[in-house]
């Protein structure tokens, strides 16, 4: 019989403090550079004892159309998630009541959504939305986005479902009660758990995305994450500019990742 061997308290502790460290370092290593001027940021051997200046936040902001690019995230987001939420609770709640044919290759196909990768798709869409005329545009990464949290929505929300006992679809039924209200009113508030959980996954998908923002959008619909690497061009990297919107970025995600975990 093999003898578990516990480490000290003191061993673990300093394993939890080495983890830590790598966890919050890079986002204070963010903040801090985004507090620094220009010359400041690119000084090597870093500066770690500074002036802080907020030049950076008011240049990315107010000069460079930052705050813009931060509500189109938010517009863009929001409408996501609730175009997900609308369509993939349902969904969810057919995929786990209900017994129809070609109900396995269904839930397959919206699984395996799921599995490509964004820059395969890339150049189609591309492709498609000049073809279209709507390039640029919030309702272009609103659907593509959709396509991408939908499988989210469905997937989690689908499995809340299934864990809720089938006799309170039954004794409903005999009550007179339709599918509709048995949804609404029975399913869904034991299963909002795992609809706020979709919805937080949806949400942080969609501010997050890069690849569709940048291939995309130009000027009207360009999203935070694409403002932040527009600001690399050729050997000019404005260091400042860049922590300063990522920081941004990060900030309203942070009591949204609290609340998940």
């Amino acid at each position: 019989m093999a003898v578990r061997v516990r480490r000290p308290l003191w061993i673990q502790v300093m394993i939890l403090m080495a983890v830590l460290l790598l966890c919050v370092f890079p986002f204070y290593w963010m903040v801090t550079t985004s507090l620094k001027s220009h010359i400041v940021a690119l000084e090597a051997p870093p500066a770690w004892i500074f002036t802080p200046t907020l030049e950076n936040y008011q240049e990315a902001l107010f000069r460079d159309g930052v705050l813009q690019t931060l509500a189109n995230s938010l517009i863009i987001a929001v409408c996501t998630t609730a175009l997900a939420l609308a369509l993939g609770v349902p969904a969810a709640f057919a995929l786990a009541r209900f017994e129809f044919r070609g109900k396995k290759d269904l839930w397959f196909w919206f699984i395996t959504n799921r599995m490509i990768s964004p820059i395969v798709l890339a150049l189609p869409f591309f492709l498609l939305a000049r073809l279209l005329g709507i390039l640029d545009k919030h309702i272009t990464l609103i659907l593509i986005y959709l396509t991408f949290n939908l499988p989210i929505v469905i997937w989690i929300v689908t499995d809340q479902f299934r864990s809720i006992p089938f006799d309170l679809d039954e004794a409903a039924l005999m009550e007179g009660a339709s599918q509709f209200r048995i949804m609404s009113s029975i399913c869904l508030p034991l299963a909002a758990p795992g609809v706020a959980v979709s919805a937080i996954f949806s949400f942080i998908f969609s501010w997050n995305e890069l690849m569709f923002g940048l291939v995309l959008t130009r000027n009207d619909a360009k999203t935070a994450p694409a403002m932040a690497v527009s600001f690399m061009e050729g050997y000019n990297l404005p260091y400042g500019k860049i922590m300063a919107t990522s920081t941004l970025i990060v900030i309203p995600k942070l009591p949204i990742s609290l609340t998940k975990s």
